[in-house]
């Protein structure tokens, strides 16, 4: 039987990279809306960074999620193409993660739920979180580009002036949700800089 249409799934990832607290405000964002079915799923590195960056435990953070899968159930529901999902966010991938997506090495479900996205050709973004990067990890990003993932890493915009650490993860985690296609949740836009210029000779009286 296939799904109700007018419920969209969508599947987010927290691997063992820094800057977790983003894939929990990732969580929050989505449960504004109605009619999105949340799936998480956490790697044991990504639950460890949760706890020492974020202070939450394991329960609090499956709260968030309307369906929690353990990382290495391969025979989960989001584990296979048949299953339909909107769309994919790893937030944040680590390198580990990226790699695996890019040779198709799927021996965990993050990776493995990462890799039928792209073989259905649904959006997938990869939030990848290292730096320095060196050649093995660019080529790694140019691959899964390549297969139709998105590289989103976490870059904050101050143009909007934020005021909080707070408004900084809410602003990269509204962008990556309106990139895989959820409009709705994007940040305010930027109405343009408004430029005050003199007056033209020919303007005046």
């Amino acid at each position: 039987m296939r799904s109700d249409r007018r419920i969209r799934r969508v599947v987010v990832g927290i691997t063992g990279a820094s800057g977790t607290a983003i894939g929990l405000r990732v969580l929050t964002v989505l449960r504004e809306l109605p009619d999105v079915e949340v799936h998480l799923v956490v790697s044991s590195a990504g639950m460890r960074t949760l706890r020492y960056e974020c202070d939450v435990t394991p329960g609090e953070v499956r709260e968030l999620a309307h369906v929690f899968h353990r990382a290495k159930d391969i025979g989960a529901s989001i584990a296979s193409g048949s299953f339909d999902v909107h769309s994919m966010l790893v937030v944040p991938c680590s390198i580990k993660t990226l790699s695996a997506v890019a040779t198709g090495y799927t021996d965990d479900l993050v990776s493995r739920a990462a890799d039928v996205c792209l073989k259905e050709g649904r959006p997938l973004l990869l939030m990848v979180r290292e730096t320095p990067l060196h050649l093995g990890h660019l080529r790694s990003m140019v691959a899964v580009t390549e297969a139709g993932a998105i590289i989103a890493p976490p870059v904050p915009a101050f143009y909007p002036r934020p005021e909080s650490v707070d408004d900084l993860i809410d602003h990269v985690a509204r962008r990556a949700l309106a990139r895989v296609g959820l409009g709705e949740l994007a940040p305010e836009e930027w109405k343009g800089e408004e430029v005050t210029t003199a007056p033209r000779l020919a303007d005046k009286p």
